[in-house]
């Protein structure tokens, strides 16, 4: 009998996406992308579901240090956002020479710097597509004092930011490409090196992973209706069925973190299509009967509110 994701909430996101536990909540957010943007707030307790409009495209979603804040990365820069407030607060933008692009895929290290990827924006504020053309995209870390740091260049679709158990391995994606590739990490420095692949599968493209306390990376695989559990070898392990094909990211939550939730599309499909797969766009989730990995808070203090670019 083979794993199946199961329906954890109907929200019918057009592109879910940049899920986060917030451990100290014990709740789930995540965005919709396309305008009109929402972000998403899941409590597996009481089942309630929160959401707030935003007047730009989010993309991630991590909590920070400072308790009922959390850093949003959104088609212009990074923000901070308080469910109590209206509103984001813009804190910087890393690239403001490339007005063209958005932020994808990040996440806190274990450090508590930001990780983020950009890419060419690739969806108009009507919600067409837009054709992808350059590489324009790059890898940022932004430490805690909100510096911003250029760590690779020349990426098409910035996917997968994770790191394993001891931290030795950080892993990224250029979806483009096909493959998961993996990095030596210095915690301490906050630098990568000694990039080498990881991972390929043969069921769609990578998007968005996490990894678990055994050191397995999990992969959801945007066109590939499926979650992928790589061994830390790169070899398959596991995978987990999703009823939906486009599988956009995946974080672990829940009581004991025993709780795989997954993140879903229904963006740029036809009604025909949506009326065959009713559920895209939905959370999932997967029990996988392993543990998984908390994420990270981003260490900024109160009060900061720009940067310097390096």
């Amino acid at each position: 009998m083979s794993d199946v994701a199961e329906i954890a909430v109907a929200c019918g996101c057009l592109l879910g996406e940049g899920i986060f536990w917030d451990q100290r909540e014990g709740k789930l957010w995540w965005t919709d992308v396309p305008m009109p943007s929402r972000l998403l707030r899941f409590d597996p307790e009481t089942q309630q579901l929160d959401a707030w409009d935003v007047d730009e495209m989010v993309v991630t979603v991590v909590g920070t240090d400072a308790p009922s804040r959390y850093l949003i990365a959104s088609h212009g820069g990074l923000n901070f956002f308080d469910p109590s407030k209206p509103g984001l607060t813009r804190i910087l933008d890393p690239e403001p020479m490339k007005p063209f692009n958005r932020s994808n895929d990040g996440a806190a290290d274990p450090r508590g710097r930001f990780w983020i990827g950009t890419m060419q924006n690739n969806i108009a504020p009507n919600g067409d597509a837009i054709e992808l053309v350059g590489n324009t995209g790059t890898l940022f870390r932004i430490d805690p004092d909100l510096s911003v740091h250029a760590m690779e260049t020349g990426i098409t679709i910035s996917n997968t930011v994770c790191w394993s158990p001891d931290a030795d391995t950080m892993y990224f994606s250029d979806t483009a490409t096909g493959a998961i590739f993996a990095y030596d990490f210095d915690v301490e420095a906050g630098t990568i090196s000694n990039k080498r692949e990881f991972a390929r599968f043969d069921r769609g493209v990578p998007d968005g992973s996490t990894v678990d306390s055994e050191g397995y990376l999990w992969n959801a695989r945007w066109d590939g209706s499926c979650v992928v559990r790589f061994a830390p070898d790169g070899t398959v392990d596991r995978v987990v069925e999703v009823p939906a094909a486009q599988v956009t990211n995946c974080t672990f939550g829940g009581d004991d973190l025993s709780t795989l939730f997954i993140t879903t599309a229904r963006y740029g499909l036809t009604k025909d299509q949506v009326d065959a797969s009713p559920h895209a766009g939905d959370l999932f989730s997967f029990a996988p009967g392993v543990a998984g990995m908390a994420d990270n808070y981003f260490a900024a203090g109160e009060g900061q509110t720009s940067s310097a670019a390096s």
